[in-house]
């Protein structure tokens, strides 16, 4: 078995620390054996919860010539669920192995439950750098939603810092159009991340097209959103005060988007007669920091 690294960083948990497994004798009947095995291809499923959605066909095809020349050198990684085998991490080696034809494959099998599974999944991924930056944060997102785990959890188990799963679960709050944009590897996670600060998804979207189009770094496609936020608020300012606003529940979403916006984070605004709050969140110190520091920056 190749060797595998052990972690992103000091508090990432590797996937050797999850598999740690040696040969051993197996009685198909016993659900809890843990060791390696060559498997029926036809009893192996993939997994659902697999965070990778995106596999490139070229690249399967060259790794399915190595296998069909040098065999399946690193066994892919199973649990047992009644009479078949359901997938945990390697699917891009399994794909690959039904494209070469094998009929078997070494897997190492193990009695993890669902969230484990999906745990192993996701730390195999990241360390490989195969997600893309919203795979990447629907992973997280699913953790904390499904299973529970808080953000300095995921943190510690990705070896990441928890400012930086708040930041990539926030994405999610792109516009679709441009959500799609970034699986299909036409935007990178910095474009999406400067992207996000416009709050209008029609906006959002022109603008990502027209970063592809132009071919935009990353700090090109900041000062062009610096831009037109600049604008934006100079048009509120210059807007001449009146007496009396009555503001409906369509106004209200209207500012509570152009906060979000301005803050890149979720805001709620909420208001009864004569007086209301504005709620925004923050996932974690840094970004707390971040949006303490913009407050500062606001002339007044």
């Amino acid at each position: 078995m190749a060797s595998i690294k052990k972690g992103l960083g000091s508090k990432g948990k590797g996937l050797e620390a999850l598999i740690n497994t040696k040969m051993m004798s197996y009685n198909e009947n016993d659900l809890e054996y843990e060791g390696i095995l060559e498997i029926d291809i036809n009893k192996i499923e993939a997994n659902k919860n697999q965070p990778r959605k995106y596999f490139d066909e070229g690249s399967l095809l060259e790794l399915s010539e190595s296998i069909k020349n040098y065999g399946m050198i690193q066994p892919i990684v199973v649990r047992r669920i009644n009479d078949y085998y359901e997938l945990i991490a390697g699917e891009r080696r399994f794909r690959a192995a039904k494209i070469a034809g094998l009929k078997k494959l070494p897997a190492i099998i193990k009695d993890f439950d669902k969230s484990t599974a999906f745990e192993v999944a996701l730390i195999e991924n990241i360390q490989r750098k195969d997600l893309n930056p919203i795979e990447e944060a629907e992973s997280f997102y699913k953790l904390q939603t499904e299973f529970g785990f808080s953000q300095e959890e995921i943190a510690e188990k990705v070896g990441k810092s928890r400012s930086a799963i708040a930041n990539a679960i926030r994405l999610l709050n792109l516009d679709s159009r441009v959500l799609n944009f970034v699986r299909e590897n036409k935007l990178s996670g910095g474009h999406a991340k400067a992207l996000l600060s416009i709050s209008d998804g029609n906006m959002q979207f022109e603008l990502a097209e027209r970063v592809i189009e132009e071919d935009f770094s990353v700090r090109e496609t900041e000062k062009i959103v610096k831009s037109l936020q600049q604008k934006q608020n100079t048009e509120m300012i210059e807007q001449k005060p009146q007496n009396t606003i009555q503001f409906d529940t369509t106004t209200y979403r209207s500012i509570e988007n152009d906060l979000k916006g301005l803050f890149a984070t979720k805001v709620k605004v909420s208001a009864q007669k004569n007086k209301g709050k504005i709620e925004i969140e923050y996932y974690s110190d840094d970004d707390l920091d971040r949006i303490l520091t913009m407050f500062k920056g606001i002339e007044i």
